[in-house]
């Protein structure tokens, strides 16, 4: 990297932090930013290869599973379900899973501190965030990375709607992180935007992975650049009318891709992280269940999506309250995905002690 990347590397970060780090600081606990420096890599492709089949001679890298969270209803039912199936296949074969940490941006604990480890961070001031609640992730993630001991060499970031469906092997390599590529992230579509936040001088737009934060393994040490950097260029963006109306909800996802691509650290693209129902049928090889789209579907089995269906499973239905144990199953002819993501919600409500409290 040459001395121009170095300099806008810096400046875009510390111009965004002249404007809001002052207010954090003020509002919390201080902590210091770190900053990547130059790297030897370079990459304009990202490869997206075939899962790891046999690690079992290998010496385990352990990854940390981090959740941020606020304390909603609607994340906490979906928190206590996450780390329920956690726990069932932390300690199975080819697991690679470590600690677990629910980081809750509320500012306060709650009644599950006891249940779920949890580290309680400060939400972003007032007004901040702009309406934009996502805005406070990216700020949690600084706050305990700063100040947390974390033993194990690897994060992985997670959200409260993925259910864990097999032992999670650290898919990390090589000094890449290992993420899920996300169809609506297209860096290419948005140069234009893009090129305010990631200029010409710092690579070519391919450069920024169509990912998220999440699911995303990376080193702890490549966290702890790209966290505070990824900070302000989310609200970087949110401040930027351009930026903000082309990303809408997935704006602090693109922060991510963008503030990765600035510190040099480059994912491989695994479609088999996770898959989505309903438009993903199958389990396969995924390790995890994302339950972010609703799950409609008539008596015959025929999906309906957009349209309320004769059964249906959609988280939104609980964004105030707690979903009732045993919920009825889908019809027969719904997807595999489908019959096991609920089947795997009420094996998980029914043994959580004091469900819908």
């Amino acid at each position: 990297m040459g001395w121009g990347k170095i300099f806008f590397t810096v400046v875009i970060t510390l111009s965004a932090a002249l404007i809001t780090y002052n207010i954090l600081i003020s509002a919390n606990a201080s902590f210091k930013q770190e900053f990547s420096g130059p790297s030897t890599k370079t990459f304009s492709q990202d490869p997206i290869i075939k899962m790891p089949l046999n690690r079992s001679k290998t010496k385990k890298r352990l990854f940390h599973t981090a959740v941020t969270s606020s304390d909603s209803v609607y994340n906490t039912w979906q928190s206590r379900i996450m780390y329920y199936w956690f726990n069932k296949y932390k300690n199975e074969p080819n697991s690679e899973m470590g600690g677990f940490t629910r980081i809750l941006h509320s500012g306060k604990p709650d009644n599950f501190m006891d249940e779920i480890p949890t580290f309680v961070a400060q939400p972003l001031p007032s007004g901040m965030d702009q309406g934009y609640i996502v805005l406070n992730r990216p700020w949690a993630f600084v706050q305990w990375l700063q100040q947390a001991q974390i033993e194990e060499d690897y994060i992985l970031m997670a959200e409260p709607d993925h259910v864990i469906v097999k032992p999670i092997p650290n898919l990390s390599k090589d000094g890449f992180g290992a993420a899920f590529p996300f169809f609506y992230i297209e860096p290419k579509k948005y140069e234009s935007v893009l090129r305010k936040f990631f200029p010409q001088e710092n690579g070519p737009i391919t450069d920024i992975d169509p990912i998220g934060n999440s699911p995303v393994i990376v080193s702890k040490e490549a966290l702890k650049k790209i966290a505070p950097t990824w900070m302000n260029v989310s609200l970087a963006m949110k401040k930027d009318p351009e930026a903000d109306k082309a990303f809408g909800w997935v704006l602090e996802m693109y922060a991510y891709a963008v503030s990765s691509a600035l510190h040099n650290v480059g994912n491989v693209l695994h479609k088999e992280f996770m898959i989505q129902p309903p438009w993903d049928t199958e389990i396969g090889k995924a390790f995890i269940i994302h339950y972010t789209y609703g799950c409609d579907y008539d008596m015959k089995g025929k999906m309906t999506y957009g349209k309320i269906g004769e059964w249906r499973f959609d988280k939104r239905s609980y964004s105030d309250k707690w979903p009732p144990r045993n919920l009825s199953l889908p019809p027969p002819g719904v997807p595999e995905s489908v019959v096991t993501l609920v089947k795997m919600v009420n094996e998980a409500t029914a043994n959580i002690p004091n469900w819908g409290s």
